[in-house]
């Protein structure tokens, strides 16, 4: 059996490294890793690895404990001291030798599931009677439930999925699948709580929560600030010079906006409220920014008319007021 990788090498992140750098290593692999993003093979067995060390990690006390007692944390009583437990893995393993020299069946460590770790009965020696003895007889039956951690993981909308809301699927680790109820209006780095999806707790603890982070998307048209949505207006020249009323695209639908004479290249035009919608407050405001924009080719009677034009206006673009 593989041995399994210090929790640290797998987020690629120094044993000192704080709160805030675990968590942009472990969104940095989670987009790297997603079984959604990535489909080579061993990207989902990596992905789990990711998740199971970042819920460890990202929890103070579970991090302290891990720190202590490595991958055994889990089976270690609430109470024993560090040194302690190095004692009884040390007499352990010094059993395991003793038994490998003494014929073929050396002694080695192995998997006992939730329950903990022992040496296997051939072997003469369990780390139970050692911890028994050295523990005042706690038992590893009686070392009690360990709660589940919680954990995070991204979830990527569109400008419209983020507007409107609705239900969502997406897939866990291990290929379980959860609908999530997204509410209308989510921005960017919100997070939703999906209680009891977490990190598995041990002998019917609770489980953790999951946090899902919501990343929206970039978007051909739309450009998000908070909750202010901005999109281009293509304006005819005409209609910059002389004004008009003219439709434009929202999340939310069409709206009329009303262009006034004049305007220039980079004018925003306001749509109070018809921006992100918001559930306890006010809804953000629609910016259109306007951009003119002329025929790419001209007819006979375009050219003409804009000769026309171009020899009795006075006005100069590039001259300074």
């Amino acid at each position: 059996m593989a041995e399994r990788r210090d929790f640290y090498e797998v987020l690629g992140v120094d044993r000192n490294a704080d709160a805030d750098e675990i968590q942009r290593a472990y969104r940095k692999l989670v987009r790297a890793y997603h079984p959604d993003v990535n489909k080579d093979p061993g990207a989902e067995d990596r992905f789990k690895e990711i998740s199971e060390a970042y819920s460890v990690l990202s929890d103070p006390e579970t991090r302290r404990r891990y720190d202590a007692f490595g991958h055994d944390f889990r089976q270690v009583p609430p109470d024993v001291d560090p040194a302690d437990w190095a004692r009884a893995r040390s007499r352990a393993g010094a059993g395991a030798r003793a038994g490998a020299g003494a014929g073929a069946g050396g002694g080695r460590w192995r998997s006992t599931g939730a329950e903990g770790f022992g040496f296997g009965a051939d072997e003469g020696i369990d780390l139970e009677d050692l911890l028994g003895g050295m523990f005042g007889g706690r038992g590893r039956r009686q070392w009690g439930p360990v709660p589940g951690a919680d954990q995070e993981a991204e979830l990527t909308l569109t400008v419209e999925e983020a507007y409107h809301g609705g239900r969502r699927s997406i897939t866990l680790p291990g290929g379980k699948r959860l609908d999530v109820t997204i509410p209308p209006g989510v921005t960017n780095g919100q997070r939703i709580r999906l209680a009891g999806q977490g990190g598995h707790g041990s002998e019917g603890a609770q489980p953790g929560d999951l946090h899902l982070i919501v990343r929206i998307a970039d978007h051909p048209r739309y450009r998000l600030e908070g909750r202010d949505i901005y999109a281009p207006l293509p304006l005819a020249p005409w209609e910059a010079a002389l004004g008009a009323t003219v439709t434009v695209d929202t999340p939310g639908g069409e709206a009329k906006v009303k262009v006034p004479a004049g305007t220039s290249t980079g004018r925003r035009l306001r749509l109070k409220g018809r921006g992100m919608p918001h559930p306890r407050g006010a809804a953000g405001d629609f910016y259109a920014e306007s951009r003119i924009m002329v025929p790419p080719r001209l007819t006979d009677e375009e050219r003409r008319l804009f000769e026309q034009l171009a020899a009795v206006s006075h006005f100069d673009p590039r001259r300074r007021s």
